[in-house]
């Protein structure tokens, strides 16, 4: 494993850069994915979203100042990229966000690609029902397992302020449930 300061270094060296850009891709596509993949569900949709997001992440890694980690950069990158892919599809087909958001988990029951069972279905449409802040700190903190101060890092809010949405997250995913 490269070190994060030498794979910057060597991304932002037109020397370098080509495989360096190899290694990143290679270190992150994969936790990038699944983390597209919580946010757009579509396992094709996820595919463009990583695309576009690695486009970003190669045009813009000179404006990379090194403030935060790289992997926290790279998945902020990936996280606005499924946000605004997201609007622009309900856009496109011309309906709102929550309803686009429906759709999806319906269609999570016909994705091949998707290996849940019918609890994970139901929390899926658990976290359709969630604001978009909620979903995301939700899902990096239960699925991805990361730490408050991580995500913080990510999505540029307090940790007080994380915990606050984990917590109304967990409330509102519990009675959905039961309610069901």
């Amino acid at each position: 494993m490269i070190a994060e300061e030498t794979l910057v270094q060597e991304l932002k060296d037109k020397n370098s850069q080509a495989k360096a850009f190899e290694v990143l891709v290679n270190t992150y596509k994969e936790r990038l994915y699944w983390h597209i993949r919580r946010i757009v569900l579509d396992h094709d949709d996820s595919d463009d979203v990583l695309q576009n997001t690695f486009i970003k992440v190669y045009k813009n890694i000179d404006g990379f100042k090194g403030e935060s980690k790289l992997y926290s950069w790279l998945y902020r990158i990936a996280t606005n990229e499924s946000l605004t892919f997201l609007k622009q599809k309900s856009k496109k087909m011309g309906i709102g966000d929550q309803e686009l958001k429906e759709r999806l988990v319906e269609n999570l029951e016909a994705d091949v690609y998707f290996e849940g069972d019918e609890i994970q279905l139901k929390l899926q449409k658990a976290l359709a029902e969630l604001p978009d802040k909620q979903k995301l700190v939700f899902t990096m903190k239960y699925f991805q397992e990361m730490k408050y101060e991580d995500i913080s890092e990510v999505l540029e809010t307090s940790v007080g302020a994380l915990k606050a949405s984990y917590h109304l997250a967990v409330k509102k995913i519990e009675a959905y449930l039961k309610a069901d």
